[in-house]
């Protein structure tokens, strides 16, 4: 992997001071740690207005088009208003709305079934969604140009060579990812209260589906041609991303803030620990910080991913030095919005109260004065969940594709891809609760590496010493580069003389 070396000017004192406490916390005189949160004021209401607006505006438009073709065709006389315009077929909303019924369902299953098997199963489940998403992707590409959907197969092939592309860049890391992982899954294990809110907030999320799935289903059938279907489709499945975002986050906040507590109090069953925690890290998440979840709901996912895939690419370039450059400014430029846009903010934000871009700043600032901001580079732990993910959301959308490919063949995609979004926000929902326990570690590990020695002394050992070596990497790339600087130079003062 290459890391910038403008980050590496600090690492040797990083490396001598990353044991030192950083935190926002007042100590007992027991040793247990008391955390010192701003106070409780309502953040980002801007985003809340715009989330609940949003919310019923399209639950409006949802239940009109639902409502437009069922059981009776134009039964709100709309294409009066299409006449003309766009062709007027025949179609009904519960000709399609039991495919999305389908795929809620199977969704629901896949997510419930990654949450029981978490304890005993975790590593072959996340080598499973490293290993054969690029053998499913290359799989459904097949099943596209069989279906003469070139667009689709082409789309689908691309697909699965970046991902192939990406798991080699990155291979070398996977160890280091499983150990994080398995913590966390101890971790999350350990408190199933956390398992339930997770149940809890994908039954809520099942019943947002059964009214937008209705009105997409009205969409497919309406009377438009497959333009207008796509494009109504399209602003649909961006609206179900933000919402399904928005109730991973809120998931997010929940578990974190529990997480967190526990670390910080050296055990849930410490006399410090506050009463009823999770109760009221809901209470905070879904009041007053619920507009900065519906803030940072709308960038992360999108600024993370891109992060990744440049860290993959820019680590097997080589020496090519144009397409380095290229490479480095769409890099730097993700890093800096990586400093209002991440994860991490989750967790300030259910510890401390504060509002989104100033918990992101706050956690990366924080990252990179203790030198954990190289560790974290080196984590593909969010990916890999991603993939696990991804994979969900594919088996999803190929069951709901094959029932309607049975019926009506020129509707495959259209069903398919938005039942495939379906199952993604219904996985992600399970995936969260170990991405959450990640970020907490990490945080914690940030601001006192005693925490996570108290918790697990092992695990304590191993992240020190790979943060180390990769401090020691950092360093030696440096001095690589500026050697490399200083000798080019050099070679040009000796030519021009």
């Amino acid at each position: 992997m290459s890391d910038s070396p403008a980050s590496s000017t600090s690492d040797s004192a990083s490396i001598t001071s990353i044991h030192q406490t950083v935190r926002r916390s007042q100590q007992n005189t027991d040793g247990s740690q008391v955390v010192v949160s701003e106070s409780r004021h309502w953040r980002d209401i801007f985003w809340l207005g715009i989330f609940i607006l949003h919310l019923a505006g399209l639950g409006f438009v949802l239940a009109v088009f639902g409502l437009n073709r069922f059981k009776i065709s134009d039964r709100l006389n709309i294409d009066r208003y299409t006449e003309g315009i766009w062709e007027n077929s025949q179609g009904l909303t519960e000709t399609y709305w039991p495919m999305y019924a389908l795929a809620g369902g199977v969704g629901t299953i896949l997510g419930w079934i990654w949450l029981l098997l978490l304890g005993s199963h975790v590593n072959q489940m996340m080598k499973v969604s490293v290993h054969i998403l690029t053998t499913y992707l290359a799989v459904v590409s097949v099943l596209c140009f069989w279906c003469a959907q070139f667009f689709w197969g082409v789309a689908f092939a691309i697909a699965a060579a970046l991902q192939f592309m990406y798991v080699m860049s990155v291979i070398d890391r996977l160890p280091f990812t499983m150990l994080v992982l398995q913590k966390a899954v101890k971790m999350v294990w350990s408190l199933p209260e956390v398992m339930r809110v997770a149940f809890a907030f994908m039954l809520v999320m099942l019943i947002w589906m059964t009214l937008w799935s209705f009105g997409a289903a009205g969409v497919v059938a309406s009377s438009m041609g497959d333009g207008g279907r796509w494009w109504l489709l399209v602003v649909l499945s961006v609206s179900l991303f933000w919402t399904g975002a928005v109730l991973c986050n809120t998931v997010h906040v929940i578990v974190s803030g529990m997480v967190f507590l526990v670390l910080i109090h050296d055990g849930r069953e410490s006399p410090s620990m506050p009463q009823k925690p999770l109760m009221k890290s809901l209470q905070y998440a879904v009041t007053t910080s619920f507009g900065s979840i519906c803030y940072g709901s709308l960038f992360t996912a999108a600024i993370r991913t891109l992060r990744w895939e440049i860290r993959g690419v820019r680590s097997k370039i080589g020496n090519n030095e144009c397409l380095l450059c290229c490479v480095d400014f769409l890099f730097h430029l993700v890093e800096t919005l990586v400093r209002f846009f991440n994860k991490y903010a989750y967790v300030q934000i259910a510890v401390y109260g504060k509002g989104f871009n100033r918990s992101a700043r706050d956690a990366w600032e924080l990252f990179q004065s203790t030198g954990v901001e190289a560790l974290i580079a080196y984590d593909c732990s969010g990916a890999v969940l991603l993939m696990g993910t991804l994979l969900g959301g594919l088996i999803t959308g190929t069951c709901a594709g094959v029932w309607t490919y049975t019926k009506w063949t020129d509707r495959v995609i259209m069903v398919g891809s938005t039942a495939m979004l379906m199952g993604m926000v219904l996985v992600g929902l399970a995936m969260v609760v170990v991405e959450s326990a990640v970020t907490s570690i990490y945080i914690c590990y940030a601001e006192d590496p005693l925490l996570i020695h108290r918790w697990d002394a092992e695990f304590f050992n191993q992240i020190s010493e790979t943060l180390h070596q990769r401090l020691q990497h950092r360093s030696a790339r440096a001095r690589e580069v500026l050697t490399h600087n200083h000798l080019d130079g050099h070679t040009q003062e000796t030519q021009s003389v």
